[in-house]
């Protein structure tokens, strides 16, 4: 409902008056507790927070005020001020009345999308939402000037946002100056900060650029905010003309002038799930076959990988994320690496798990930066001038997912950045005056081609991946994609690539010109093997569910048989000259493994099923990656350092036997071909060798000073 707008006169002021009553009233039957509060710790606090579905609950007279601050939000927030005041509902330091508060709205029922305003919201009461890009620092903002003119005359100019006004001339009557000095001690000052937000990445479709909108933040909302953050802003959209050259344009910016800040901080609640969804959801969830239905459901069009399938199922639905008593963080999120051949589909699993997760964010490594990927500190005219800090794509995905692709392509530099996103899920910024911890709560999906292009499934996997081993080490599973000749496998790939074109450019011809025979249903049958059983859209609606209502605990068996597998990995290796198998590192991720396991069934208990599940996964990824043939046992060394523990052994022996050689002889000239003969015996073979001396010539541990003997520098 809307107020009658009167002609001004003795009505208007009568109406002024009762919207002072009006708002009293209210104040005093739902904010009594709020305003005493407030009255007394004025002016440490200077906020009084009104909820707006409060105020509509509030009969008749409420539904017109909400409607009225919607549409004259200024002439309200000003009403409320001066009710505030008249009604001495807050006294000063002095007692005396006051009204110099701020009103602040939220919980409003509607949201307005970044890219959905338009120029019939100017001045309106809007809510926006999105992700927080950038903030400059807090600094004072004028916004009552005092200025003085030669003569001692007092002339005050207030201040709105933008430009600084200066007055024509001094105010007093019979003063001619015109040049007036400003009084910053006796002028009014506020404090003030920019920030910028971005439509949320789960909105946007088809590779749309995200939109931004500008914030104008004063006084107690200052500094609450960091980049990264997901929040509601609730304010006055304003606008301000744009000058270009020092000529005025037709064409006005608009900007956001802040009433109050929601931060978002519960996990998936902009994905809406109703009643009906929910049945479908607990349905789909009690399904005995709902494992395998997730898997199908995850890029049909690319045949087999099911194992692939099944991990990025689980990273999708996620560990559960602990916060320690002694205030350390257990990351809840699952990091996944594949490492293939050209062409098997790595990319495209990347891009349809974006599509499936309700938060995701892509990005290629080639052309990623760190600053890009984490987060940066910028000199730009958003902060007219100054340093202001900006979210990367790892920050922008908080609570999500990111995925990687060509990650053997990153500069060396830019991968640092990633280890303490990673583990610790935070990301530290020091530059330029800044310093800065943001959220990056993301599970990273990782992509790699091998060093040279293929597998070579005689050289170690380190060898052949263009990434640290304290990076690898840091991935719950690593899985190695190689695309070996198998005839039974690849007719079936080739018939299932086949039968995709081929229903493709019949529904393509058939839109064109109708082919007889061809029907809606027959196009369904067809379509079956890549149709995915459960729609990307419930399947994300369950990812958010399951993330929001779901944290399952570990039962006695599922705990036993998660401790008999770590305990049986480490106990092949007893003594002191074995290789290390495997660390608490992997034991944690079987835990985050189960736990997402237990997460697709929306289960409350982790059963031993879940344990034996994920232990099978991460036995085959441990096969592939840390399995050492020479000794038949895990060597977690081969993916967190590169180098064995019998290759270990072989660079210790090498360089004891040249040492000892060199102290018999007297000479510090070695023969390869003697030097050889003694280590051969001791099992290591001529070629190991050969190899090894090479890498120590290359990597300048040694020098060739003749040809066929060796020199330790």
């Amino acid at each position: 409902m809307k107020r009658k707008e009167t002609a001004p006169g003795p009505e208007l002021d009568a109406e002024v008056i009762d919207r002072d009553a009006d708002w009293s009233k209210f104040l005093k039957s739902r904010y009594r507790k709020h305003l005493s509060e407030l009255a007394r710790e004025y002016p440490y606090r200077r906020s009084l927070e009104i909820d707006y579905r409060e105020l509509e609950s509030y009969g008749k007279t409420g539904l017109q005020l909400a409607d009225e601050l919607l549409e004259n939000p200024g002439k309200v927030i000003e009403d409320v001020k001066s009710a505030i005041k008249n009604h001495q509902l807050i006294k000063g330091r002095d007692g005396k009345p006051t009204g110099d508060v701020n009103v602040r709205f939220f919980n409003l029922p509607r949201k307005i999308g970044i890219r959905q305003i338009r120029s019939d919201h100017i001045n309106k009461f809007i809510s926006v939402e999105g992700i927080l890009r950038k903030t400059t620092e807090v600094r004072p903002r004028i916004v009552q000037a005092v200025f003085r003119c030669p003569a001692g005359h007092i002339t005050i100019k207030e201040q709105g946002y933008g430009r600084f006004k200066e007055p024509e001339g001094c105010a007093t009557e019979g003063c001619t100056f015109k040049k007036l000095e400003l009084m910053p001690r006796r002028s009014r000052f506020v404090d003030s900060q920019k920030i910028r937000i971005q439509e949320s990445p789960e909105g946007l479709r088809g590779g749309e650029q995200p939109q931004t909108l500008d914030v104008d933040v004063t006084d107690d909302l200052t500094g609450k905010v960091a980049p990264g953050d997901r929040v509601i802003i609730n304010g006055i959209l304003r606008s301000v003309q744009r000058v270009t050259h020092g000529e005025k344009n037709t064409i006005f910016d608009i900007y956001l002038e802040c009433n109050s800040i929601e931060i978002a901080e519960k996990e998936f609640e902009e994905v809406q799930i109703d009643e009906k969804d929910e049945g479908v959801i607990l349905a789909l969830s009690r399904d005995p076959h709902v494992y395998r239905k997730i898997i199908h459901s995850i890029a049909p069009t690319i045949y087999g990988n099911e194992d692939v399938k099944e991990a990025i199922a689980l990273q999708l639905f996620g560990g559960i994320s602990k916060e320690m008593p002694d205030g350390s963080h257990l990351r809840g999120d699952i990091h996944v690496l594949l490492i293939g051949d050209p062409g098997v589909a790595k990319s495209q699993l990347l891009r349809y798990v974006v599509k499936l997760s309700p938060r995701a964010i892509y990005t290629s490594g080639q052309s990623s930066t760190s600053a890009g990927l984490t987060a940066t500190a910028v000199k730009d005219e958003f902060g007219d001038g100054r340093w202001t800090l900006e979210a990367g794509a790892l920050v922008l995905a908080d609570m999500g997912i990111a995925a990687v692709d060509e990650m053997d392509k990153m500069q060396k530099e830019d991968r640092s950045a990633l280890h303490e996103a990673m583990e610790q899920q935070t990301i530290s910024v020091a530059k330029a005056g800044i310093t800065a911890t943001l959220k990056s709560r993301c599970a990273l999906l990782g992509a790699a081609n091998p060093k040279l292009g293929r597998f070579d499934d005689y050289t170690p996997i380190h060898d052949q991946i263009n990434m640290p081993g304290s990076l690898l080490s840091r991935f719950d599973l690593i899985f190695k994609m190689s695309d070996r000749p198998d005839h039974t496998r690849d007719s079936a790939i080739a018939a299932h690539i086949l039968k995709a074109h081929s229903i493709g450019e019949t529904i393509a011809q058939h839109k064109k010109n109708p082919i007889p025979g061809v029907d809606e249903k027959y196009i369904e049958e067809q379509l079956t093997p890549v149709t995915p059983e459960i729609d990307p859209s419930l399947f994300r609606k369950y990812v958010a569910y399951a993330r929001r209502t779901c944290f399952p605990r570990l039962t006695d068996d599922a705990r036993e048989a998660l401790s008999a597998y770590y305990m049986k990995l480490r106990d092949i290796a007893t003594g002191s000259d074995k290789p290390v198998p495997i660390t608490a590192r992997q034991l944690e991720a079987l835990v985050r493994l189960a736990e997402a396991s237990a997460r697709i069934r929306l289960s409350p208990e982790i059963t031993k099923d879940d344990a034996e599940r994920v232990i099978k996964i991460v036995d085959s990824c441990l096969r592939e990656v840390a399995y050492d043939p020479k000794t038949g046992t895990f060597d977690i060394d081969r993916v967190s350092s590169g180098i064995s523990k019998g290759r270990r052994d072989l660079i210790r022996t090498i360089k004891q036997t040249i040492r000892q050689i060199q102290k018999d002889t007297g000479n510090d000239r070695v023969a390869v071909a003697e030097l050889m003969d003694i280590i051969t015996p001791q099992g290591f073979s001529r070629e190991e060798i050969k190899a090894q001396i090479e890498l120590f010539l290359r990597e300048g541990e040694a020098m060739e000073p003749k040809s066929g003997f060796i020199k330790l520098i």
